[in-house]
């Protein structure tokens, strides 16, 4: 079990939500520590607007609250009523994320309203500020999030795992069990890709100053879950379609080797983009060999085309996949070549 960096600033945040109320002399650090705890995000862009998000419902709700309890008095009724309307506006809004802590706040401003009226009241709405801000100064100043370095990882391990599936997809040498297990994990790292890939869109606009770098490294970051999705597209036709045919191991050998040269191919892209390959080194696979499995596809369909049409499945999922993979190895030489030109001083 690791220890992430989101998992320390998270406690740093309560200490300095706590510490921060102690100094101002706040009834009770608690709602200051609750509030820290729900602003922790993974990028600063969606703390920012989560921060915003949570100003804005925070002070509705307290103001509902006071006004209920103006009208109605401090009730189980009324308070439950405040409840469903802070809700429904936090929904109507879009602000769904907002609710938990806007409803912490209701609930302490319509309690501490009851016992020692509106002032005590704002020093609630206030303590609930102070953990929010405190939970927004260590997210930035501590440990900022870097998502570009955790997607790379992730890219790397996912690849890693698609490499080993597809190599023995057509040999089905890996234990069934083992096969599934990695299968699930491959499946919920490029579900984690995914979300990274809208926190990079999220933190654009606050990289104003590296836009155009930023909308490389966008693209780039798109083709690269693309071709890993790709790949697992091409996994799961071979699984669904390759073993359903009846006679398809004569073309076992045949789909083998052009799997493992796109294998191959998309492992030399991601050692180009470390740096790693030479820049001489011709890793692009021919299309010439891809163009004569399909040939020899279709004269074999003509034979018998009932029996080995579902063969055309694995063999378009592959041809999509060697697709994607030229496309990603393109996007990276332009993005290496826009860093090298970057780079070079000028005279």
């Amino acid at each position: 079990m690791t220890i992430g960096a989101r998992v320390i600033k998270t406690g740093l945040a309560v200490a300095l939500a706590v510490y921060i109320s102690n100094l101002f002399g706040f009834p009770s650090p608690i709602i200051a520590a609750v509030a820290s705890i729900f602003t922790i995000q993974p990028s600063i862009s969606r703390s920012w607007k989560h921060a915003v998000e949570q100003v804005q419902t925070n002070v509705l709700g307290a103001a509902l609250a006071l006004i209920a309890i103006r009208l109605f008095g401090h009730t189980a009724i009324s308070l439950g009523m405040v409840c469903i309307i802070v809700i429904l506006v936090c929904i109507r809004l879009r602000m769904e994320s907002a609710v938990g802590l806007t409803l912490v706040t209701v609930v302490a401003v319509m309690e501490a309203t009851n016992q020692q009226g509106w002032l005590f009241a704002l020093d609630r709405l206030l303590m609930v500020l102070t953990g929010m801000a405190a939970a927004f100064a260590v997210n930035i100043l501590i440990f900022p999030p870097r998502p570009r370095k955790l997607f790379m990882a992730q890219v790397y391990e996912a690849d890693a795992k698609l490499s080993v599936l597809l190599r023995m997809a057509i040999s089905n040498e890996m234990k069934e069990d083992v096969h599934r297990d990695e299968k699930e994990k491959l499946q919920s790292t490029l579900r984690k890709l995914d979300e990274a890939h809208r926190l990079f869109e999220e933190e654009r606009p606050f990289l104003r100053r590296r836009n155009q770098e930023g909308a490389r490294q966008l693209i780039l970051s798109r083709h690269l879950i693309k071709a890993l999705h790709k790949g697992m597209d091409l996994l799961e036709a071979v699984e669904e379609h390759y073993f359903a045919v009846t006679g398809s191991e004569t073309w076992a050998q045949r789909f083998d080797r052009q799997i493992e040269e796109l294998v191959k191919y998309h492992e030399q892209i991601l050692l180009k983009l470390e740096g790693k390959m030479k820049a001489s080194a011709a890793i692009e696979p021919e299309e010439e060999r891809e163009g004569r499995l399909i040939k020899q596809l279709s004269d074999y369909l003509q034979q018998n085309p009932d029996e080995y049409k579902r063969l055309v499945f694995v063999a378009s999922a592959m041809l999509e996949y060697a697709y994607h993979l030229r496309r990603l190895d393109r996007v990276t030489d332009q993005v290496q070549q826009r860093q090298e030109t970057v780079a070079e001083p000028v005279v």
